[in-house]
């Protein structure tokens, strides 16, 4: 596995890159480095060119500028494809980084060749009641002087399942304990403010929904708003699966998205 870092418009970007073959661009949730997808950088590798990024105030990049927007970072990973010079890829989004997917390619059309969405939303402000996204914006606001203990006791619960292994759930309690929690306002207000659900109908590349049927953070019915919504995507709901389905079942998730990969590349 390689580590990089580019600079676009002032910022640093980091970046892990492993393989060889058509390129993969995995955006992960708001909060996770390159380190919450080891197990795909590490077994999809074989096939296709995996690259996960850091976004701004996230890793190794930049801290996120004030004011930031979805639109920003989605400028962002653009500036990063162009970097790398990867051409046309596949897209792949996980929470934060599935509707952060969805604005790449409102914003730029031409640069996915697919989109992967896992635990997905057309932005907390598209997919979620007003008074769940006003939660949520509380907590992202509160979180640069919670300690790291109340952090982790906020978000624990509603990223891993019942059926979770022990191992998983202290690992997933190790990666939370160390994200940067500076970043949190900023990004919470983007995806706060962001309603992607109009740009839905004019997708025009091959999209998988992946989603776990025991999310709590985005339920199955906004997975299955979404699938209605998006012309021609498919939805595969994996059972027992929480919302981060590519720790929470990772052979699983592997297996759905080389399926998917292979028949649109």
């Amino acid at each position: 596995m390689e580590l990089g870092d580019v600079e676009i418009e002032g910022l640093r970007i980091g970046y892990a890159r492993a393989g060889s073959g058509p390129p993969l661009l995995i955006l992960p949730g708001a909060f996770d480095d390159h380190h919450w997808w080891e197990a795909q950088l590490d077994r999809l590798s074989d096939e296709f060119t995996v690259i996960v990024w850091d976004a701004p105030g996230v890793g190794r990049s930049s801290d996120v500028p004030d004011g930031f927007r979805l639109a920003d970072f989605a400028d962002c990973v653009a500036g990063l494809a162009a970097a790398l010079a990867i051409g046309r890829l596949h897209l792949l989004g996980l929470s934060f980084g599935s509707g952060l997917a969805l604005e790449v390619y409102h914003r730029h059309p031409q640069l996915p060749r697919s989109l992967v969405l896992s635990g997905a939303y057309a932005g907390w402000g598209g997919s979620l009641p007003p008074d769940e996204v006003a939660r949520r914006v509380a907590l992202s606001d509160r979180m640069p002087d919670m300690a790291i203990d109340d952090v982790v006791a906020a978000w624990l619960p509603t990223l891993v399942t019942d059926a979770t292994p022990p191992g998983e759930v202290e690992r997933i309690r190790t990666l939370l304990s160390a994200i940067r929690l500076a970043a949190a306002p900023t990004t919470g207000r983007a995806f706060a403010e962001a309603d992607l659900q109009p740009m839905l109908g004019s997708i025009a590349v091959p999209t998988l929904l992946l989603h776990g049927d025991a999310d709590v953070r985005s339920s199955l019915a906004v997975a299955e708003e979404l699938h209605a919504r998006i012309p021609g995507a498919q939805l595969v709901v994996l059972p027992g699966v929480g919302h981060l389905a590519n720790l929470d079942a990772p052979e699983r998730f592997n297996a759905e998205v080389r399926r998917f990969l292979r028949a649109v590349s």
